[in-house]
């Protein structure tokens, strides 16, 4: 007998986060167990939505057990969690029923709620030996990986409810501002709370597996927050009426632009960058934005060019525009591609070495037009170019 229809839904929901595979993998990398799972508990059903399984407990997502045989019952009415180091050593527990059924010696489980309160499941670990699962950075990291899996599965539903009612007409305008809202706020709060437990568990006397956990959650949530602001950019510049700017009238742009390929070479130490910015006049700009565009087109050369040849930045300003030039070595991108390299969400040649949405050179070129500029491609043998003019004059 399936699933109730919603309970299949809460399921299909959560394996559509991608976020959720990685969060199972680092709790048992930080707990040292061996089984983890997000599961949605309700008054009569226990069902596991993801699992990663490695002691062979044999759950798979979708799978049952009766909900009375779980300690996530007892977690579902009292809201509180519950951690266990070591069974027989536990007053509360060590004649429970539940790891008696199931062979557990450990055991940790925190309640998964909604923005509005409501109960949905739980995110939990077990393992048939002892871990020390009570210390306080393992409690907070798995009540702050609760938390960002609750906005998440909010983000995937109420973009999924705003994208059919984008269909109606008389809508739209209210959808537009809850979406970008939604990107802007729904998705940065858990990340900005993961970032900052993060930093606090910095303090936390960890092992050397430990310490590599926490820098895997620093830079995965470094670069989930990167891919929020591009996503909320392009909702600004295809729902919210473009992208805005903060045009100062006259800014030294040849800092602003030296910082962007510095902080490009330090992540990219095995590649060469040659940087040719002679001295540049203050030019009417948002310094930011432009930080961005360059960013993009020279990530872009780093991802496609070829890793023998080095990247070329360049500028130029003359009495009437400034021209920004990024260029990089390697094969000419086919001609038939040419025509939808600034398309959202384009990914060009499959073997491309790009993480990323398929949206930087879309969003440069949204900030090239916001500065009554133009950005442009040319690709031959040996050499493909990005080439951002705008007048020296406001547009």
């Amino acid at each position: 007998m399936g699933l109730p229809n919603d309970l299949a839904a809460d399921v299909a929901d959560i394996a559509r986060l991608d976020a959720v595979p990685a969060i199972l993998n680092l709790a048992c990398e930080l707990t040292g167990m061996g089984f983890a799972a997000v599961a949605r508990v309700t008054e009569n059903h226990w069902v596991a939505c993801s699992v990663l399984d490695k002691i062979g407990f044999g759950l798979q997502p979708g799978g049952e057990l009766v909900v009375t045989t779980t300690i996530c019952d007892e977690i579902r009415r009292s809201g509180q969690r519950v951690t266990i180091d070591n069974v027989p050593e536990d007053p509360a527990f060590c004649h429970h029923h539940t790891p008696a059924q199931y062979g557990l010696q450990s055991y940790i489980s925190v309640p998964l709620r909604l923005r509005d309160g409501t109960f949905f499941g739980t995110l939990c670990a077990i393992d048939p030996q002892p871990h020390r699962v009570s210390s306080p950075h393992i409690v907070r990291s798995f009540e702050l990986w609760a938390e960002l899996i609750a906005f998440h599965l909010e983000a995937e539903r109420q973009l999924a409810s705003s994208a059919a009612a984008l269909r109606d007409e008389r809508a739209e305008a209210e959808l537009r501002e809850q979406f970008i809202a939604v990107l802007g706020h729904d998705l940065r709060s858990p990340l900005a709370a993961i970032s900052s437990g993060a930093e606090l568990l910095k303090d936390e006397a960890l092992s050397k597996d430990g310490q590599g956990v926490l820098e895997l959650m620093a830079q995965s949530t470094a670069r989930s927050i990167g891919i929020v602001d591009s996503v909320l950019d392009f909702a600004r510049a295809r729902l919210g009426g473009g992208l805005s700017l903060t045009l100062a009238p006259a800014i030294p742009l040849r800092p602003v632009l030296a910082q962007v390929v510095a902080e490009l070479q330090a992540t990219h130490p095995g590649r060469q960058i040659v940087l040719d910015l002679p001295a540049l006049p203050p030019l009417p700009a948002d310094p930011g934005r432009l930080a961005q565009l360059l960013a993009n087109l020279l990530a872009n050369a780093l991802a496609h060019g070829a890793d023998d040849a080095p990247v070329q930045v360049t500028a130029r300003a003359t009495n009437t525009d400034f021209e920004l030039r990024v260029s990089n070595g390697g094969p000419a991108i086919e001609s038939s591609l040419l025509p939808h390299l600034f398309q959202p969400f384009f990914r060009g040649r499959p073997q491309a070495r790009s993480e990323g949405l398929g949206l930087g050179l879309f969003i440069a070129r949204q900030i090239a037009s916001a500065h009554g500029g133009t950005l442009t491609v040319a690709s031959a043998a040996g050499e493909t170019s990005f080439c951002f003019r705008m007048p020296r004059a406001p547009a």
